[in-house]
């Protein structure tokens, strides 16, 4: 008996030693990647801003959108990174550990930068999740790290980069958890993603970068059975404008291809495009991401039709190849929704526009859980009831439709079974 206590007690120390180990490795692997990743993610977010800023002061600039896309794919082109990896390379990287160029990382920025200097109806998460994939990736390859610690660097990368761009850690830790394979969760990334998150939002704000918060007019209303009711139908709502968001993104690409095959033409003519129209309808307030007009919608000023017009243009320029990302303006285009349709059914305009906000998000990326976090940490409120209630019904509402093809749901939605073969299940 004591021979096995022994035994048992040399297992356990030796096992526990390893953990420590672990542990110890991924909180400086972690915290460098997060701390690379926040003054990365933070640099280019004032890019972004002075990009915007300039091309407001300047809003001729925008003619200039279709050679902005010319010099975008030939940068590609000339550096021999394929035009079509994105962010579901980086999504695809984890799950298969594929390489992603080294190079992706600065021409995503360059990309994005240019298209928002000159007003493409794009947003900028697609450039932090394949700026921080990219250096996470790179990071673990040269350390010489295992195909899974190389994936979960990658993570890592990813969740610090977005920590650093919106200004929501908790939020971007989970996102990045839960949006690769929706339903199964990589807990042994937990750590080194929340430490990475959370390091790369303290840079942030050490950096004096800023943060995706608002103010709901007329503030959260209290749960009532009634206020229940006309959140669910919202959401309801919202989750159609999530099917619709995703099927016009993905169809305006193949469309585009399918009509104009040659790349060069294709996003010369959409920049083009989005340049007549935002000068003969006076559609400014459309170019770039558009985060000023989520600050009207949660201040209860939206007009009926923007949440059309913005995911238009989106899928204009998208279809097209501009770089750039389709979170924000799916924050803008339910912010705006639920700000219109929100007083039909008796809520405050402002706080319908959070709920259209969180509904429509959770509806093209399938993540409940880090949706959940993004509402507290927008809001900055622990009054979630509602929104988990929006949340929720969306979630369910709007299938296994989603931004990202990479994306893999797992599970039924309705069912307690996994589902067969989710890669090639169309929708």
């Amino acid at each position: 008996m004591r021979i096995w206590d022994r035994e048992k007690l040399r297992d356990g120390a030796k096992a526990s030693g390893e953990y420590v180990l672990a542990f110890l490795k991924w909180v400086l692997a972690s915290l460098l990647v997060g701390g690379i990743g926040g003054l990365l993610g933070t640099l280019f977010h004032s890019g972004i801003g002075w990009a915007t800023a300039f091309r407001q002061e300047h809003g001729y600039i925008i003619w200039f959108l279709p050679a902005a896309g010319l010099v975008t794919l030939l940068l590609y082109r000339l550096c021999k990174v394929s035009f079509g990896a994105g962010t579901n390379l980086i999504i695809q990287s984890v799950t298969t550990n594929e390489h992603i160029p080294i190079l992706l990382a600065p021409l995503i920025a360059a990309g994005t930068l240019l298209s928002h200097l000159f007003g493409a109806s794009v947003g900028r998460e697609g450039a932090a999740l394949q700026l921080g994939g990219s250096v996470g990736h790179n990071f673990g390859e040269l350390l010489r790290f295992d195909e899974d610690d190389v994936r979960v660097l990658s993570m890592c990368g990813m969740a610090a980069c977005f920590s650093a761009m919106f200004g929501t850690p908790l939020a971007a830790a989970v996102f990045v958890l839960e949006v690769i394979c929706v339903g199964r969760i990589h807990y042994g990334a937990f750590l080194p993603c929340v430490l990475a998150s959370y390091m790369a939002s303290a840079v942030n704000s050490w950096i004096g970068g800023g943060t995706l918060q608002y103010d709901l007019k007329g503030g959260i209303p209290q749960a009532s059975l009634e206020t229940v009711l006309q959140v669910g139908i919202l959401a309801a709502l919202c989750a159609g404008v999530a099917i619709l968001l995703c099927m016009v993104i993905h169809g305006a690409g193949h469309w585009a291809e399918k009509l104009l095959k040659n790349p060069y033409l294709r996003i010369a003519c959409g920049g083009g495009l989005m340049a007549v129209l935002v000068n003969i309808f006076g559609l400014w307030d459309y170019a770039g991401a558009g985060a000023h007009m989520i600050d009207r919608a949660v201040n209860g000023e939206a007009d009926s039709w923007a949440f059309l017009v913005k995911l238009a243009l989106t899928a204009l320029c998208v279809g097209a190849g501009f770089r750039g990302g389709e979170i924000v303006p799916t924050l803008f285009i339910g912010a705006t929704f639920g700000c219109a349709i929100g007083p039909l059914l008796g809520l405050s305009p402002g706080f319908a526009a959070g709920v259209g906000m969180v509904a429509v998000f959770c509806g093209v990326v399938n993540c409940p859980i880090a949706t959940l976090f993004l509402a507290a940490e927008m809001f900055s409120t622990s009054n979630l009831g509602l929104f988990a209630v929006a949340i929720a019904v969306s979630f369910v509402l709007s299938g296994y439709f989603g931004l990202y093809s990479s994306q893999v749901i797992i599970f039924s939605k309705i069912k307690r079974r996994v589902r067969q073969n989710p890669e090639k299940e169309q929708e």
